[in-house]
């Protein structure tokens, strides 16, 4: 039997490890709020002495060296060396080194749709039988990360290409707790709760909404979330990936209906900051500062789980600003629908000690190491969530374990001409005055030119 977790490349990479809030973070074997019995299960049945593992994705700086301290306990429990190279090109990289047959031996894609085209061209490996079933059963809403990572390959058969590992959370609705407690106001757990909300803020003579749309050439983005979000909370999971293929056409009445949904906070000059002309002109990074003023300049700010990098200096999440699910209707059972982003990893190279990493990556303490570490989400349902760094982070990980669907942004997965162009675009023109209709038609005649 190996000793676990004794190497001195752990001790080394322990010895620099850090907590978002500073304080070293000791992870010794066999303590901690990590399940070390099922890793030193896998210690024991996995024996990779003397073979190296060649790993390459998205991380770099202090996301490389938390990744870095995952894989050090992975070397450890299974003698084998793990060589990790995080690129900002990765896009372009692993295409490049998998055409000339010299790819790593698996690659963390930040994006399904790379990975899908991947696997169509013979670049990728499926995972493990049974992999799929595994997932299915052991992440919350698992039958959507199968899909996910499900793609057909170079002989046109669908196979699970792709396990997610790190995710994003989209689905937020940041707030002030200070100004909600001060005019009495209930955290919203419908969307008709939220809708009425809204008109109680109005009604109360404040204003509910900070809405911005500005990212220098790729203005519009924040409004495609919107859409999005609204498209899981109007229709089946179904409709969405047929709208996301385009065997739904983008300018099909659940698409309109949907930006009309967008439209009913972002259109509304008493409801959004400035007014809805200033939609498309307030930078997202500035838009969520009228939350933090005095007195508030809105009550409410719809982002993703990254945006308390751009809240003021010293702003402590949990006191200063908090936030809640942005939620689903009531009486349309949709359930309770989350719109997220991640990365996933695939084999790019076949070898024993890849598909050793991908039954690594099933382990809870692969996810909990990070998790201690700051900065990370997980949908595996069998992680103690009490390895969370952050009491916020602990939450937005519950609201992904409470989700029932789980779908990636749609953007991302449509073509870039789509997604990063047209859907960008159609979104301004929609904030400052035209119909719903006329951008989604615009958007699908873009789309049919692209064929």
């Amino acid at each position: 039997m190996k000793k676990l977790a004794s190497s001195t490349a752990i001790a080394v990479l322990l010895s620099s490890a850090a907590y978002a809030d500073g304080h070293t973070a000791a992870f010794t074997p066999g303590e901690g709020p990590f399940d070390w019995d099922s890793y030193n299960a896998f210690a024991e049945a996995t024996d990779l002495t003397g073979q190296t593992v060649t790993v390459t994705g998205p991380w770099t700086g202090d996301e490389a060296a938390k990744f870095d301290i995952v894989m050090a306990f992975f070397a450890d429990a299974t003698g084998a060396e793990v060589n990790y190279s995080g690129s900002d090109s990765f896009e372009q990289d692993i295409v490049i080194s998998s055409r000339a047959g010299s790819a790593p031996n698996l690659a963390v894609f930040p994006q399904p749709g790379l990975a899908a085209d991947m696997a169509s061209q013979g670049l990728l490996t499926p995972l493990p039988d049974g992999t799929a079933d595994w997932v299915a059963e052991n992440f919350a809403a698992g039958q959507s990360w199968v899909d996910l990572g499900t793609y057909a390959g170079e002989d046109g058969e669908d196979d699970l290409y792709g396990m997610f590992y790190r995710v994003d959370l989209k689905s937020l609705v940041w707030y002030s707790p200070a100004a909600f407690d001060e005019m009495g106001y209930d955290i919203p757990t419908t969307m008709e709760e939220l809708k009425e909300l809204t008109d109680q803020i109005v009604a109360d003579g404040e204003t509910p909404w900070c809405i911005g749309l500005g990212s220098g050439a790729a203005t519009g983005w924040p409004a495609t979330d919107w859409v999005e979000d609204m498209m899981l909370r109007t229709q089946p999971p179904s409709v969405y990936d047929a709208w996301v293929s385009n065997e739904l056409p983008f300018d099909a009445p659940e698409v309109v209906a949907a930006i009309e949904e967008f439209g009913y906070f972002a259109r509304n000059d008493d409801y959004v900051s400035g007014g809805s002309q200033a939609v498309a002109s307030t930078d997202f990074r500035d838009s969520p500062t009228g939350l933090f003023a005095i007195p508030p300049a809105c009550y409410m700010h719809r982002q993703a789980s990254f945006i308390p990098a751009f809240f003021p200096e010293g702003t402590v999440v949990g006191e200063d600003v908090d936030f809640f699910y942005f939620p689903a209707y009531a009486d349309k059972d949709l359930g309770a629908p989350v719109l997220g982003a991640g990365t996933l990893f695939a084999i790019t190279n076949p070898s024993e000690g890849a598909e050793a990493m991908i039954e690594f990556l099933k382990l809870p303490i692969a996810h909990e190491l990070w998790m201690a570490q700051g900065g990370f989400l997980t949908a595996h349902a069998g992680v103690n969530t009490d390895a969370y760094s952050e009491d916020s982070l602990r939450a937005q990980g519950q609201i992904l374990l409470d989700a029932t669907t789980f779908r990636f942004d749609a953007s991302d997965l449509m073509p870039g001409e789509i997604g990063a162009g047209a859907f960008w675009t159609g979104m301004v023109d929609y904030v400052t005055g035209a119909s719903a209709e006329e951008v989604a038609a615009g958007v699908q005649e873009r789309w049919q030119s692209l064929n």
